[in-house]
């Protein structure tokens, strides 16, 4: 874009000297030769101009570095920082002659002193800076750059707060944070923990960073349960660290997360193993600065080494490529014992970053110039020269040749996304162990957690799901291979405290021994057996909740867990919707659910006794289908069965006498058509079972005691107005209420197993209420003394009864592997059977159903025999549609009109053939045997006495 605006530049000098020769008195005499030789020699100082413009490049470019030289990461960044521009210097296919002169300044990990440095470098003509390695100093020298308008590129920094909104100079050459601590979190996930102790470094680096793990946390429904924040000092002391161990000791979460720098870490490790943390039981992840210690500073002291065995850290990933072998094998000549870690690889690259962003630049036209900050010159005279300092006029166009960059470096891919992060973000996973480590896997942003390398599975489409999910097994400290539980009860002598309700009814489930502070009852002695099972101590005590007046709502129960005043609930509590929208409960230890409980009478037979065992659409379908059996059966047997054949008054009689007599198989009328014969046999086989189901079902009712109730479950009662009781502090009121829309008003709270009996023996008339609305568990045990009432209709919710505690406690997960425990052994049962286990009624204590068989019992039988019926129809008139097309050509010819039979008398013919009569066909042992003649003279008298005369005998 520059070289075009230069020539607009060089043209408009030739307009402008056009001009000038325009308006001297001279022109008119020049001639025409002349004035082209005049704009030839424009032209030509126009080229010449031009291409003076494209080749001249400076011979050198100033560019800084500022990190801290005696660091970790400073002393393998120096080196790669000086090869890199060493290299760039003597490739001769990039920068066309122009060299790096490097100036490199030691910030001495202070933020102040780098800022200072970057000030310095306005005042050379500093095109960039590479560098710093620290966050902190980060932050500082992006104030400067963007005044200065010069880039920032960071191979260290990876505070996830530098964004570029904010810095739009300054430009990572490494990873964010952002993705470490997805991958720690990802981890975290992969083994099944839910909770973590962060510990930090108190600045921009720690502090970040452990934010963003808490957000990565947080999408996973994780959290950091504890935060240990440490001096950004360099160097902390043994006793500072030791006191915040002990803090982090008390605490239940043995999943650590170290986000520190390696000068503090290491002490941390030696202190962690003094107090027995890096044993069984710990989980230790450390971020990146640790591969950085191992692979820059290996091998690393026995006593060092041994402080650390078993944890897992993170490693930026760099796949293998022959320019990244090449580089490492020229590194042991260059290094002198130091060690290659990812950061000097990331701070060689840059180097080579910024050599193709600023040979782009010059190739573009770009131009290396500076002017003075207007802003400072009114602080001149005040002896801190900042008049010096200049802008760099082409940084914006540097950074955007920057951000344009695509090549490929010692680490992959230099490459920057639509976010100004590098392209590929993926990590190694390292397990510690021995003398060294052991890579167990990979972590990428692309598909997760991986044995695969992330460049393998580039070319694969993603796959995140948790099936998918693989690492390498771990050695984790204490030398084991068992995972670790991730946590336990807190070492610091507190106790859990249980809340129980108080109950004043039903007291064989939950109840409080009198005058003390413990409590009894089938459900404290299930808490009691799965507690034991657990492979660890629990501390806790029973703390009662409810004045002991009345029984307690259960919803204000599980609040409190919420708010903090209880670390649990046990009792007779059901999981229910609401309740698992605040709390975690444990599987369930005791199947429950709403019932309706109802006074029963015994019912007399009575006179119309023999109508009961059928309902009254089945006595009706039934009926229908004794008629349309007679018209079936009369319909296939008409043409051919003289005992169907007759005046209508006749027939219509003999249909229904047919009809009926098939119920007792006492039809007289024999059928003789193929047809009629099947649907026949069908239907007498539907009369049989329904004359046997009706004998069983009458039986029943006329020699068993029957029980009867007003309401035949949940439905019937919500349909009437009366009034309904229910236990005081059960669940039940809301359900009754909210999700069947029962008016309050119609609901009456009944505090013990006496006034549910007193209420409902009342009825409604005097004051009591029709039915109970309660729990399965109470109503049994209710029920076992009271025999006088019984459970109508069928259970209308499905719940259980579990112990609360906070959501995503490990401890309701492993009392629930107890309980499931407790119901292998048969330990549940036992302990049922101790507490709930009573002399029931002699009565039976079936719930009480109507004892009518209804038509949908039935439905298959009367369904096959329509169908029956239907097919024997469809091939009856069939057979008569057929006959009567053939019958129809016959006739029309005999008229000889060459017309076809008029429809008045197409229809009467059709009823005719139906209605005429046919002769049954004869068998083989068919043979007539007459008396006299079958035709005589042409008298019809003869003909009469004929017929009489005529007997067909029918051989067997």
């Amino acid at each position: 874009m520059l070289d075009h605006i230069v020539m607009i530049q060089l043209w408009s000098s030739c307009i402008l000297v056009w001009l000038k020769v325009r308006n001297c008195a001279l022109l008119p005499q020049m001639k025409a030769g002349w004035l082209i030789l005049f704009l030839l020699i424009c032209f030509g100082w126009l080229v010449r101009g031009s291409g003076a413009y494209n080749i001249s490049r400076p011979s050198s470019v100033h560019i800084g570095a500022i990190f801290t030289f005696d660091s970790t990461i400073g002393r393998v960044a120096k080196i790669a920082i000086e090869e890199a521009v060493k290299d760039v210097n003597s490739d001769p296919h990039i920068l066309a002659g122009t060299e790096l002169n490097l100036t490199s300044k030691n910030s001495n990990c202070s933020g102040f002193i780098g800022m200072a440095e970057a000030l310095q470098f306005m005042e050379t003509d500093v095109i960039a800076i590479i560098g710093p390695q620290s966050s902190v100093a980060a932050h500082m020298l992006s104030f400067v750059t963007n005044e200065m308008q010069v880039p920032l590129l960071s191979f260290a920094a990876t505070d996830p707060t530098l964004a570029s909104l904010e810095f739009p100079f300054f430009l990572r050459t490494t990873q964010s944070d952002l993705y470490q601590m997805q991958a720690v979190a990802e981890l975290v996930v992969h083994y099944g923990w839910r909770e973590v102790v962060a510990i930090y470094i108190d600045d921009d680096y720690g502090r970040n960073g452990v934010s963003a793990l808490d957000d990565a946390l947080a999408q996973m429904r994780c959290k950091i349960s504890y935060k240990v924040e440490m001096s950004p000092r360099s160097r902390a002391t043994r006793g500072e660290v030791m006191d915040l161990l002990v803090k982090i000791a008390l605490v239940e979460s043995r999943v650590l997360v170290l986000h520190v720098n390696p000068d503090v870490g290491s002490v941390v490790f030696q202190v962690a193993q003094y107090l027995g943390m890096m044993s069984s039981g710990f989980v230790w992840i450390a971020t990146d600065w640790l591969t950085s210690v191992l692979d820059s500073s290996s091998p690393l002291p026995n006593e060092v080494m041994n402080s650390m065995q078993g944890v897992l850290t993170l490693r930026h990933h760099t796949p293998n490529s022959d320019i990244k072998k090449a580089f490492i094998s020229k590194w042991s000549k260059l290094s002198n014992g130091v060690g290659l870690n990812a950061y000097g690889l990331y701070a060689y690259d840059s180097v080579w970053l910024l050599a193709h962003a600023v040979d782009g630049f010059l190739n573009h036209g770009g131009v290396i110039s500076f002017s003075n900050v207007s802003k400072l010159l009114s602080a001149r005279g005040s002896g801190l020269n900042l008049e010096a300092m200049s802008i760099f006029d082409g940084g914006a166009l540097l950074l955007n040749s920057l951000l344009n960059v695509n090549f490929t470096g010692v680490t992959g891919p230099m490459k920057f996304n639509a976010d100004r992060s590098l392209i590929y973000p993926s990590y190694d996973i390292i397990n510690v162990i021995g003398n060294g480590y052991r890579q167990v896997g990979y972590w990428s942003n692309y598909s997760g957690l991986s044995v695969v390398p992330p460049e393998t599975l580039y070319t694969m489409k993603p796959n995140r799901s948790s099936e998918n999910q693989h690492l390498h097994s771990v050695i984790w400290p204490g030398e084991t291979a068992t995972l670790p539980r991730g946590w336990v009860f807190p070492n610091n002598g507190k106790q859990l405290r249980i809340g129980v309700p108080r109950r004043v009814s039903y007291l064989d489930f939950v109840s409080q021994v009198p005058g003390t502070d413990t409590f009894k009852g089938f459900c404290i002695d299930v808490f009691t057996a799965a507690v034991s099972l657990l492979p660890y101590p629990v501390p806790y005590k029973y703390v009662p909740f409810g004045d002991g007046l009345k029984n307690p709502s259960y919803t204000d129960l599980v609040t409190l867990i919420t708010t903090g005043d209880l670390d649990g609930a046990v009792g007779d509590i059901a999981i229910v919707t609401n309740r698992t929208r605040i709390v975690d409960f444990t599987q369930p230890y005791a199947a429950s659910g709403l019932v309706v409980v109802a006074p029963f009478k015994k019912s007399n037979t009575g006179a119309w006794a023999f109508l009961r065992p059928f309902s009254l659409p089945m006595w009706g379908v039934t009926a229908c289908f004794f008629f349309i059996i007679g018209m079936v059966v009369w319909i296939l047997e008409h043409r051919t069965n003289d005992e169907f054949r007759g005046p209508p008054k006749k027939q219509l009689i003999t249909v229904i006498w047919f009809s009926l007599s098939t119920l007792f198989f006492a039809h007289k009328e024999n059928t003789v058509s193929t047809l009629g014969r099947v649907v026949l046999i069908i239907w007498l086989f539907v009369v049989l079972i329904i004359n046997s189901s009706y004998t069983a079902s009458l039986t029943s009712i006329l020699t068993v005691q029957q029980l009867t109730s007003p309401f035949k479950g949940i439905e019937s009662l919500r349909a009437s107005n009366a009034p309904i009781g229910y236990q005081v502090g059960s669940f039940a009121e809301h359900y009754l209420t909210v999700e069947l829309n029962i008016s309050h008003s119609r609901l009456q709270a009944l505090g013990s197993p006496e006034a549910y009996a007193d209420a409902l023996k009342k009825g409604p008339e005097k004051g009591g209420v029709a039915a109970i609305v309660d729990e399965r568990p109470y109503i049994e045990l209710f029920l076992s003394t009271q025999c006088t009432f019984r459970i109508v209709g069928q259970e209308f919710t499905k719940s259980g009864w579990g112990f609360a505690f906070p959501r995503d406690s490990p401890l309701a997960v492993d009392l629930s592997s107890s309980i499931l425990k407790l119901s292998e052994n048969g330990e549940l049962q036992r302990i049922h059977d101790k507490w709930l286990t009573k002399n029931t009624c002699s009565l039976d204590n079936a719930e009480i159903e109507s004892d009518r068989l209804h038509l949908k019992s039935f439905w298959g039988l009367f369904l096959i025999c329509a169908l029956a019926c239907v097919v024997a129809l469809t091939v009856y008139f069939s057979k008569i549609i057929h006959q009567f097309r053939q019958l129809s050509p016959a006739e029309s010819d005999q008229n000889g009109d060459g017309h076809g039979i008029p429809r008045p008398r197409r229809l009467q013919k059709l009823i005719s053939i139906i209605d005429e009569k046919k002769e049954p066909k004869q068998g083989r042992n068919k043979r007539i045997r007459t008396d006299n003649p079958p035709f005589s003279d042409n008298s019809e008298d003869g003909s009469r006495n004929a017929k009489k005369q005529t007997q067909i005998i029918i051989d067997a």
